[in-house]
């Protein structure tokens, strides 16, 4: 059957009509939507860092934590740290540590405001599409406050989805503009912004079909059965674009799927050379197609009901029967739903929307221990938004007695969803809350396990901690972070032949180049205090090869090539340890590499910045002695 031409008409929704000018609805909804975000999410400019790859990302990392530099916005372009290619993320990390140094409020607050800026162009392009100013508020305000959107907001390491998010919308408003004067400068404007947020994030990959939707709605540009169009009808509509056939359609998309493409082999080569996708020894095909069955189910009913929250949702061995059916039939049913009502287009974008971009992060190509993460609903569920706000738009306009009840459902909601927020909000205090919740909510999750046991030995709760790292061996033996935290434990206690033991069994199980960095760091150190320099130098330069930089790395091959009298060696490494850690101690050690290297003028430099750092030059003299002695 034929869909009708005039589809679903949003005449009584526009501004015009409730006696306010569209301009200024649109200011004050564009206000009211940035207020509104950092009301809900300004608790988080008050946490710090956690220590789940934000240390990867910020805190630990050499080349961003120094702020933008030719050599590190160089190392961003070519580096396939953290088994992605997304230099555009790290620059934005780069300026960020520019701007604020280390002080966590200020990453924060870009996340937040980047946030915000994504919310308001979601807004303005629903509205310059559709015409509807205030459906296209409620979308947008959905998208600001709801709940399971915070991991995206509050974990700094998570700027690449909302860097992404900004170009993806920022591409979509290139189109809203090509297509009012279709021309090759302006679809090369789309494919600029395109590229831009693939190198923010490959979430983005999706752009392609996100497009095709658009043009069956709202813009109308898409031929149907009996050359109908359904372009007409949209109220104050901003397009009267010529219609054409979906074969056309996809073939204007085919520079931007190439790009797309493009994207796709980097992201799996990447992926791949990083140790992240797991192998399907590991994770059958058919579990990980029943696990993203259940997953499509489980965003819909979190974005219904945003409980039980968490950072991570261990990968399950296996699935219930009853589960699997359960989220195939709820599939089943709104897909039906959706045919049924084919003639109300939006329901289609939408639905087509949110299966669509979510493909990409459904686990089907299998990449680390997650089996479903909130931020990755971040993109695809603005399709069920909006969904569900223009089907409720629909119900108050043919049913006009039902509005104010409508206008306070929604305010309800709005009000719900931003205490739902900070209440979620608050678990990313610090680690200690967030792995605490994440355990509550999941019990067998080795991860949380294992990062709850950091967090405890960050507050001095050692015998606690060493717990969970047994639990979370216990759980998943072949977890080398597990076997990593008990080997520390292990040296901790001096059973050094139970410490090196772990740690070459870290070795053999990741080519994570974190874990294996750490590994080798602490053999080492174990060299080190053996007083076997040899070793230890072989296993710090192992460290180094795999573009790691630990402080007491750095700091104890300056030593050893104090010991052997390599000066010009010692002074090198001194000179970069103090460039990654500028106190007091390692200023006076790099004084004495001075010194000894026969410049005196800069160890004459150095000695006076130990002295303004240190509360007592004597103690920073003395301490400096005690690891030269070892």
């Amino acid at each position: 059957m034929a869909s009708p031409t005039v589809v679903a008409s949003n005449s009584t929704d526009t501004a015009r009509n409730t006696g306010v000018s569209r301009s200024a609805a649109s200011v004050g909804v564009v206000l009211l939507l940035v207020v509104a975000t950092f009301v809900a999410y300004a608790p988080a400019m008050h946490h710090g860092f956690i220590s789940y790859d934000d240390d990867r990302y910020v805190t630990d990392n050499a080349h961003v934590r120094g702020g933008l530099s030719g050599a590190d916005i160089r190392w961003a372009f070519t580096t396939f740290e953290q088994a992605n290619w997304h230099p555009l993320t790290w620059i934005s990390h780069q300026l960020d540590c520019q701007l604020f140094q280390l002080n966590p409020a200020g990453h924060h607050f870009t996340s937040i405001l980047l946030h915000a800026i994504d919310a308001a162009l979601l807004f303005l392009i629903l509205q310059w599409f559709t015409g509807a100013t205030w459906r296209s508020g409620m979308v947008a305000g959905l998208f600001a406050v709801h709940p399971i959107n915070v991991e995206s907001v509050a974990w700094v390491a998570e700027r690449k989805t909302l860097l992404s998010m900004l170009f993806l919308l920022l591409a979509m408003t290139a189109y809203g503009w090509y297509v009012r004067k279709p021309n090759i400068g302006r679809y090369a404007t789309i494919m600029v912004l395109f590229a831009a947020g693939l190198m923010s994030k490959p979430m983005v990959i999706t752009l392609p079909f996100i497009l095709l939707l658009l043009d069956y709605w709202p813009l109308g540009r898409m031929r149907v059965t009996g050359g109908e169009s359904g372009g007409q009808g949209w109220g104050e509509q901003a397009f009267a674009p010529r219609t054409e056939s979906f074969a056309k359609l996809c073939a204007e998309k085919i520079p931007l799927l190439l790009l797309a493409g493009g994207s796709a082999v980097i992201t799996m080569f990447v992926q791949r050379a990083g140790g992240a996708v797991v192998s399907s020894h590991r994770v059958s095909l058919g579990l990980r197609i029943g696990n993203a069955v259940v997953s499509y189910a489980l965003y819909l009913k979190k974005m219904a009901w945003p409980s039980e929250l968490a950072i991570i949702y261990p990968y399950p061995h296996a699935l219930p029967g009853w589960q699997l059916g359960a989220a195939a039939a709820l599939l089943v049913a709104v897909s039906l739903v959706v045919l049924r009502y084919r003639a109300w287009r939006y329901l289609v974008t939408g639905w087509l929307w949110y299966l669509g971009t979510l493909v990409p992060m459904i686990g089907l190509v299998q990449v680390g221990n997650q089996a479903m993460a909130d931020r990755y609903a971040y993109l695809p569920l603005i399709g069920v938004f909006v969904m569900v706000v223009w089907a409720a738009g629909d119900w108050v306009k043919a049913y006009p007695g039902t509005a104010k009840y409508a206008a306070l459902v929604v305010a309800a909601a709005v009000v719900a969803l931003c205490w739902t927020t900070r209440a979620q909000l608050s678990y990313w205090e610090n680690d200690y809350w967030l792995w605490s919740h994440a355990l509550k909510i999941n019990p067998r999750n080795f991860v949380a396990e294992n990062n709850l046991g950091l967090a405890l030995i960050r507050q001095g709760r050692r015998d606690e901690a060493i717990l969970h790292f047994r639990e979370a061996a216990a759980i998943e033996p072949g977890d080398p972070t597990s076997q990593l935290n008990l080997g520390i434990y292990a040296q901790e206690q001096r059973d050094i032949p139970q410490a090196i033991a772990r740690y070459e069994e870290v070795l053999r199980l990741t080519t994570d180049a974190q874990l294996r960095a750490s590994a080798y760091a602490n053999l080492g150190s174990i060299d080190f205090g053996a007083h076997d320099y040899t070793r230890a130098k072989e296993n710090f330069e192992a460290v180094l090869r795999l573009d790691r930089a630990f402080p007491v790395v750095i700091r104890d091959l300056g030593l050893m090539a104090e010991k052997n009298h390599d000066w010009n060696g010692s002074l090198q490494y001194f000179a970069r340890l103090v460039a990654l850690e500028p106190n007091d101690v390692n200023y006076f050690l790099l004084a004495q590499a001075f010194h000894q290297a026969g410049r005196d003028t800069d160890a004459t430099w150095a000695y006076q910045q130990a002295v303004r750092l240190s509360k007592d030059i004597n103690e920073t003299r003395g301490a400096a002695a005690q690891l030269q002695a070892q």
